[in-house]
């Protein structure tokens, strides 16, 4: 056993100076109001390496792995601000390499990420001569597949005490557990082949990320859901449900399948959608949960609740979350809705570099502990304490209200008589989990005794949600295709709004993907059936009814789809309908192809992550592929074209400068003017002229480098948000402010960290470009400090008209809704 004594350190950059190895000083950091960082150790990398997880023992001391090291023991100094010592002990049982650590019932238990000891899986440490140190190593259950980052990671303690959750990545194969809350027919259900880009994972099918439960001696396994990407780890509420917070490819950025990293409540038989490359499914489809919050890009690291914090009591029942690559930790303030969960991030604490790994709040003192580290970077341990005036009593304990999720999760994983009748009520629920825990109950039965049921059912809300169950657990058997088609086609598509009928539209793209491809008489009667509802005044249902109508062979189709190619506002919508045509075999015309095919040289402007360019040339290849040599004889020029390298424009119509609008000239007419005269669409493309669905996210579509904007409504007055707008540098959100960092050579870099590997800091300059980083060696840097100039560029309204400002600002403030009152119908 090694021990370390060192000062403690208050941030004086003196000290600093004085050592080879430094984490970011604690006045370096940003903290909420009435809180206060202090950097209790800097982690030496050559002798102690880069810790990726903490968890606490009996006694109040911190256990932290080095990610590809031991382990190591560190007791903080007392509260009391005087000046004391930080001990930190190198444990002497051969054991380390965790990705996640518990330290529960006398035990500790570890998370192996890699080929250590005896591979990948969960281990348990014990101290069997109380001496104070671990001295047994047993691995509990070995994880199958390969080392790699996606691989197991967290682990905690259920409510009573008595089992573990494990939480691992879309690498490690699902170990066979005995019994699976999620019915065991999960499949890829996309009707088109993936498209490739560079391929990461490409051989990787569902059921992608899971999480299990299992006892504490690790004997029997328990699969809860499937279908994330990459949540590092987790943390329950007091009410008994997980949180995750997941990742997303960050090569995908750009492409219609992005998602923003976000927190998910991992629900009783979940399925969160992950599939590989291009095959990911979008939010909207009701086989799989949405998440509580987006956050925006990133890389998502340790997440613990704030009970037992000696915070304000807000702060105290918050998740707090760790985003590793640009260095914040959000509060999540959670609130129950229906039977799941809404959140509202707030930026808790953050600097750049701050490569966050894990959280911990002491038993013992009330303080939180936040560790630093991974992939070799500089290393430190933090404490969070709070200074304010608000009261810190402990924060009450909440009502567990009754909820019919939770009697239906009770059939979850076992066949049950009394299931489908208890299920078949909340079939039609107007909550999403609800209904989701009732289908997954239902699943779990023999189909024999729903099957009818489901057919024969007269509302349309159940009949949906039913024939969704029926079909996933037909095994693919054809002969029940036309039956469960002929259920679909008897529900009222004009009945039904928002959400239901992209419900109805992915039950037809469910029966093909399960059951296969339907003969040509049904085909006809089937495009008969769906044509003439295409399009409708919802985006992303027009893409879902696009895609079924493609696959089916729908001639009239692309007449009324293509045009979308190049008129839709966002960079990512375009690409859908490219995707989607590229395999449209009929209802094309030389005029329609040229267009098709010019909207490849405007793509080639646009940015992305870092697959971007070989996706778009996939699409372009497929859909020459369905072309006769005569074919593309006729738009020669159009395919030999070589792009013009300019700036990215998402609208074919040429923009032009109209005036350098001002907050006073605009304001007046913000009353009168957004009054129930605005219209929709243009106000949703005048976003896209405007590059707004660049950089930000609005209900669920566009960019993630910057604000997600759904929620502006509820944070903005109509004049406040004009004025962001207008003058961006006025006010720099904390979350997507950037940093100039100084180099021993008196350059500058100005930017946000998005990556890091040991010395090298990976600096995104542009937020257009999110893929294009500039490498800064972090022993080069001799100051940084937070930038006055905003990413966001001004002078975005000066290209449009008055009233289509007016338009888009209603359609911000709509939150993307085109049945609120304020537009013309």
């Amino acid at each position: 056993m090694k021990t370390i004594l060192i000062p403690l350190l208050l941030g004086a950059t003196a000290a600093f100076a004085q050592l080879a190895d430094q984490a970011t000083p604690a006045d370096k950091v940003k903290i909420a109001k009435g809180f206060k960082v202090e950097l209790l150790y800097s982690v030496p990398k050559a002798q102690e390496g880069s810790w990726v997880s903490m968890t606490q023992d009996d006694k109040g001391r911190m256990l932290c792995s080095d990610q590809y090291g031991a382990l190591y023991r560190i007791t903080p100094p007392a509260l009391n601000g005087s000046p004391g010592e930080t001990k930190v002990e190198k444990l002497s049982i051969d054991f380390g390499h965790c990705q996640g650590l518990l330290y529960h019932a006398g035990a500790l238990y570890g998370v192996v990420n890699d080929d250590a000891y005896q591979g990948r899986g969960l281990y348990r440490c014990k101290d069997t001569n109380g001496d104070d140190q671990f001295d047994t190593v047993e691995l509990l259950r070995s994880f199958p597949g390969k080392a790699g980052e996606h691989g197991p990671h967290g682990v905690i303690a259920s409510q009573d005490g008595k089992s573990l959750y494990v939480m691992c990545g879309n690498q490690t194969p699902e170990p066979s557990c005995e019994t699976s809350l999620v019915p065991r027919h999960w499949s890829e259900d996309q009707l088109y082949p993936m498209l490739l880009g560079r391929g990461f994972m490409r051989d990787v099918l569902a059921p992608g990320g899971w999480l299990a439960h299992t006892d504490l001696d690790g004997r029997k396994w328990e699969l809860v859901n499937t279908g994330t990407r990459n949540t590092y780890d987790i943390a329950m509420n007091r009410s008994g449900d997980i949180f995750g917070f997941d990742a997303d490819m960050e090569w995908d950025t750009g492409m219609p399948w992005y998602r923003p990293t976000r927190v998910c409540f991992m629900q009783s038989g979940g399925e969160f959608g992950w599939r590989t490359c291009s095959k990911k499914w979008p939010a909207r489809w009701e086989d799989s949960l949405p998440a509580v919050v987006d956050i925006g890009p990133g890389s998502p690291t340790g997440v613990a609740f704030g009970y037992g914090a000696k915070f304000p009591a807000k702060y105290q029942d918050a998740l707090f979350i760790c985003d590793w690559s640009y260095g914040k930790m959000y509060a999540v303030h959670l609130s129950p809705n229906g039977a799941g969960y809404t959140g509202v991030t707030e930026e808790f604490m953050s600097a750049s570099p701050l490569p966050l790994t894990d959280i911990e709040v002491s038993k013992k003192d009330g303080a939180m502990y936040v560790s630093v580290g991974g992939r070799k970077v500089q290393s430190g341990l933090y404490r969070v304490t709070y200074t304010g005036a608000d009261s810190v009593q402990p924060s009450p304990q909440p009502e567990v209200k009754p909820l019919a999720r939770r009697t239906l999760e009770t059939f979850h994983g076992k066949q049950d008589p009394k299931a489908v009748d208890a299920a078949w009520p909340y079939l039609g629920d107007a909550d999403r989990q609800t209904r989701f825990a009732a289908r997954i109950a239902l699943e779990h039965q023999p189909i024999a005794s729903w099957k009818d049921k489901a057919l024969n059912e007269s509302n349309p809300r159940a009949a949906l949600t039913a024939l969704m169950g029926l079909i996933r657990s037909s095994g693919g058997d054809k002969a029940m295709q036309q039956p469960v088609l002929a259920a679909l086609n008897k529900i009222d598509f004009k009945a039904l709004k928002g959400l239901d009928r992209v419900t109805l539209v992915r039950d037809y793209m469910l029966a093909f993907t399960r059951m296969g491809e339907p003969d040509a008489a049904t085909k006809e009667a089937v495009i008969k059936h769906l044509a003439p509802l295409f399009p409708t005044n919802d985006p992303a249902l027009n893409r879902d009814l696009c895609e079924v109508l493609v696959y089916l062979g729908d001639a009239s189709v692309v007449a009324k789809a293509e045009p979308w190619v190049n008129g839709s506002p966002t960079q990512e919508e375009q690409i859908d309908y490219a995707r989607i045509l590229r395999f449209a075999k009929t209802g094309w015309t030389k005029e329609v192809r040229a267009d098709y095919f010019s909207w490849f040289l405007r793509a080639a402007n646009y940015k992305g992550g870092a697959s971007f360019d070989l996706f778009i040339g996939e699409i372009k290849q497929n859909a020459l592929s369905t072309m006769t040599e005569e074919e593309k004889l006729a738009i020669k020029d159009v395919l030999d074209a070589k792009p013009e390298v300019k700036a990215p424009s998402f609208t074919a119509k040429p923009m032009q400068f109209v005036k350098a609008w001002t907050l006073a000239e605009l304001s007046k007419s913000l009353g009168v003017g957004l009054e129930g005269n605005r219209n929709f669409a243009n106000g949703r493309n005048m976003f896209g002229a405007a590059t707004c669905f660049a950089c930000h996210r609005f209900n669920n579509e566009g960019g993630a480098v910057g604000p997600d904007l759904t929620s502006v409504a509820g944070k903005y007055s109509p004049r406040d948000l004009l004025e962001h707008i207008l003058e961006p540098s006025k006010e720099i959100s904390d979350q997507y402010g950037s940093t100039v960092f100084t180099l021993q050579d008196g350059s500058t870099v100005i930017g946000r960290i998005a990556n890091m590997k040991e010395n090298i800091m990976m600096v995104c300059t542009n937020m257009m470009d999110p893929n294009n980083f500039t490498n800064v060696d972090a022993r080069k840097v001799v100051k940084t400090e937070e930038s006055k100039i905003s990413m966001m560029p001004p002078g975005l309204l000066f290209m449009l008209k008055e009233d289509d400002i007016l338009d888009l600002m209603a359609y911000l403030l709509s939150k993307g809704n085109p049945d609120d009152p304020m537009f013309v119908k």
